[in-house]
């Protein structure tokens, strides 16, 4: 299977560099011959990688310890859900799984594109082949994942406790689909640019690629949100850590590109824009696999330092140089079709929101790399605090969130002062009685405040669009009113599953409110003693130690204590907070213990508790109890934009294309006699 594995990597790889040249050139030329062969190039480079997947799977799953990467990430006593995981849980393996679908996606792109886009395909196969032979090329000279060590362990390591958790099954390659994905649309761009075919056909090429790219990003970061809460043990889930900000980034310019390519496709304008977009968007995908595999930035997700690094950032200042040139040359050909008539219209409100977008991965960005540029002027690195992260982007964030309320509420082109009035009536009244209650009720906190009525605001005019277009149908066609919201939506899935986008957005910003509201206490308890903890809402909980066990389970030993809770006197339930030792099939220790937090998740608050260790061997124990609001309508938050992602890529419901109307053209009826 070694032999098997590497001598796919090493055919893929020729692969790669002939469906390069053949797709370069046959674009050029036009021949026939030379697209088919880049084609072809691309599905052979495909099965070759899925050959190399099943050599590695094969290994991990018969336990070839000889393998370097199998005796580093797993172990005899690993459950099966995990061993598969393994494929992606180390750097060899997720290079390996990163080629193998971007080729996956690749011929997809080949074989699903409509006929009338066909003439971008040839250099979509040669930037296809190009970014996946980079990535077989890394895997054969700097991180091979067939590599044999010179004796042969009787077991392995074992995988890293932190990643034995459901979510790290599912969240990396949420995050490494919307990563790899984003070539595609990339590629697209590419082609457009090299065939001097620039007008809006491209965009509808990658138009489900981009969403697609766009929803694998959010069911990822969301996934990696949960993940950070439930595993690591220090109550939030979000720290500005690099590599959470590698996976931001790309996700901020696609949303930009999202709301930017309508006023293309209505208006012509942007269109130097979007394609700015789209290659920042693939750039930054690469500079976060930098950021994730150089080691060159500290973050509690990376791999360690290793010399893969270098040939990513190499690869990321080529690509980035050529991407631009190419770019800078067409730029002539890019001129708008229309001028912006308002800055009171929708396309200065969306153009408003891309700049917001914008400035928000800039910051981030900055803040993702001081550390780096620090190093290089006074040679200590210095790092943005959670702090600083949020006190440049919170107002930024809460800025974009009114103009996701103010852009449907405004007209193409220009908007009048009595449409503006009909239209902002009942969202303001809304904000502004949510703020009016915030405040009656004792609520001061300024961020929180202006989350949640700006929150109303929104979630008003979204109940407008959904309450106007339903009476619309209600009225013209005599639909009873579910029948006739149904119709809605199926018959125009992009716009309003881009209103459910909102509605997911404005819940997470008023969960992340709520972490203005934590409280918490640290105490070390006997049995029977207990901690008391006052609840945002008002309640009082108590934590009452109650006991200590320990116990052997699967692949680790478990030291776990027992929590009983009360609120306001009434038992709600236990809490039982755990420290792990993971072991290897010989009982041997893997890794340093781990901590196990318990949570006990409401509607309004979660409990979370956390084991620090016991006393001298006793049942005695250190706690760290926190009570986080809201943390359940992140979750939530998160599962609404997923639907309203699926929704807007869901076929079909779209509204017949249309072409605008252009100065010089007229159109002559002739009848028959």
């Amino acid at each position: 299977m070694t032999l098997l594995g590497g001598s796919a990597l090493w055919i893929a790889f020729l692969l790669g560099v002939w469906g390069a040249i053949a797709g370069f050139a046959g674009g050029r030329t036009g021949r026939p011959d030379l697209q088919r062969s880049a084609r072809h190039a691309v599905f052979a480079m495909c099965a070759a990688l899925l050959t190399a997947v099943f050599s590695l799977e094969w290994a991990l799953f018969h336990h070839d310890f000889n393998i370097e990467y199998v005796a580093a990430y797993t172990s005899r006593n690993l459950p099966t859900f995990y061993t598969w995981s393994a494929l992606y849980a180390g750097q060899k393996g997720s290079l390996l799984f990163w080629a193998t679908v971007l080729t996956l996606f690749g011929s997809l792109a080949q074989l699903l594109t409509a006929g009338r886009h066909r003439v971008y395909l040839p250099y979509v196969a040669a930037v296809t082949a190009v970014v996946a032979a980079f990535f077989v090329c890394v895997m054969l000279f700097a991180a091979n994942p067939f590599e044999r060590l010179p004796y042969t362990p009787v077991d392995g390591r074992g995988l890293n406790p932190q990643l034995q958790n459901p979510g790290m099954v599912f969240h990396p390659p949420m995050l490494y689909l919307g990563y790899i994905s984003i070539t595609i649309p990339f590629a697209f761009a590419m082609a457009a640019l090299l065939s001097k075919r620039l007008d809006a056909d491209w965009l509808i090429a990658i138009r489900k690629w981009t969403l697609l790219s766009w929803l694998f990003l959010s069911v990822g970061i969301c996934l990696g949100m949960w993940w950070a809460y439930v595993e690591l043990g220090w109550g939030g889930y979000w720290a500005w850590d690099p590599v959470e900000n590698a996976s931001l980034l790309p996700w901020l310019t696609m949303t930009a590109f999202l709301h930017s390519v309508m006023i293309q496709e209505k208006r012509g304008m942007l269109k130097k824009w979007n394609l700015a977009l789209i290659i920042g968007s693939w750039l930054l995908s690469i500079l976060g696999t930098f950021i994730t595999r150089s080691g060159v930035i500290s973050s509690v997700h990376s791999f360690t330092q290793s010399p893969v690094g270098y040939f990513f950032l190499a690869f990321l200042v080529l690509a980035g140089s050529a991407s631009f040139t190419l770019y800078a040359k067409r730029l002539p050909l890019l001129a708008t079709e229309t001028r912006l008539e308002s800055m009171v219209s929708r396309e200065a409100s969306f153009f408003f929101n891309n700049l917001l977008l914008v400035g928000i991965a800039f910051s981030v960005l900055f803040g993702t790399l001081f550390p780096i540029l620090s190093e290089l002027v006074t040679g200590a690195k210095t790092t943005f605090s959670t702090t600083t992260f949020n006190r440049v982007n919170i107002p930024l964030g809460l800025a974009l969130l009114v103009l996701t309320g103010i852009g449907p509420l405004i007209a193409w082109r220009r908007a009048s002062i009595p449409n503006l009035k009909r239209q902002f009536v009942a969202p303001l009244t809304g904000g502004a009685l949510a703020l009016l209650m915030l405040l009656a009720g004792g609520m001061r906190d300024l961020w929180a405040l202006l989350a949640i009525s700006f929150g109303a605001f929104v979630t008003v005019t979204v109940a407008q669009e959904f309450w106007r277009g339903v009476r619309a149908r209600h009225r013209q066609y005599g639909e009873a009113w579910l029948l006739a919201l149904g119709r809605l939506v199926a018959r125009n899935r992009r716009r309003y599953g881009g209103y459910v986008v909102h509605i997911g957005i404005v819940m997470l910003f008023v969960a992340f409110s709520g972490m203005a509201f934590k409280t918490e206490t640290e105490a070390t308890l006997r049995p029977g003693e207990s901690v008391t903890l006052k609840s945002p809402y008002g309640w009082t909980y108590t934590f009452t130690h109650l006991g200590v066990s320990q116990y052997d389970a699967l692949n680790r030993q478990v030291t776990a204590a027992t929590v009983e809770v009360r609120r306001d006197g009434r038992k709600i339930g236990l809490l039982s907070p755990e420290k792990r030792q993971h072991v290897d099939a010989f009982n041997r220790p893997t890794f340093d213990p781990s901590t196990e937090p318990s949570i006990m998740s409401m509607l309004r608050e979660d409990l979370y508790g956390v084991l620090g260790g016991v006393v001298n061997g006793t049942e005695q124990a250190v706690f760290r109890f926190t009570i986080n609001p809201l943390v359940w309508w992140v979750w939530y938050g998160g599962m609404v934009v997923a639907l309203g992602g699926l929704l807007v890529m869901w076929p079909g419901g779209g509204m017949p294309a249309t072409k605008r109307s252009q100065a010089g053209y007229a159109v002559r009826l002739v009848g028959q006699a």
